[in-house]
């Protein structure tokens, strides 16, 4: 489904702009997030348990995720709809991963921080399955 140019921009680290379906009295409101790309082709992220988004999603398992080359590079996006699975376990490793892949291999103190503090929370890992892609490349 993904193509080698989709996986490549996927693979950068850039943000994932997440919507899922909102409640009835609100507007889809996307939120830019960290994520990965696995193996197989999912997009997964990490997320507190308390939040709206996990909510949503335990109400409706779909999202869409956007991910676009920076202002200054050819345009290229790829927009990934799919069914969402939550898991209580990776989630812990998968922040740790991303914090490597966003702020850098040597974490400076306060970075640090935070991922000990995510190590002893009770994170949920996002993981969405495409079941359709759109993209453009300029």
């Amino acid at each position: 489904m993904l193509t080698d140019a989709d996986r490549a921009l996927l693979s950068r680290p850039l943000h994932a702009y997440v919507a899922t379906v909102a409640k009835a009295d609100r507007l889809p409101a996307p939120r830019p997030v960290w994520f990965d790309l696995t193996p197989e082709g999912d997009i997964q992220l990490f997320s507190t348990p308390t939040t709206a988004r996990v909510a949503r999603l335990r109400a409706v398992p779909r999202a869409t995720a956007v991910v676009a080359t920076p202002i200054g590079e050819p345009e290229h996006w790829v927009a990934v709809e799919g069914d969402v699975t939550l898991h209580d376990d990776g989630a812990g490793e998968l922040a740790e991963k991303l914090a490597h892949r966003y702020w850098g291999d040597e974490l400076d103190a306060a970075h640090a921080a935070v991922v000990d503090e995510w190590r002893r929370s009770a994170l949920v890992r996002i993981v969405i399955h495409p079941t359709a892609v759109k993209r453009f490349a300029d």
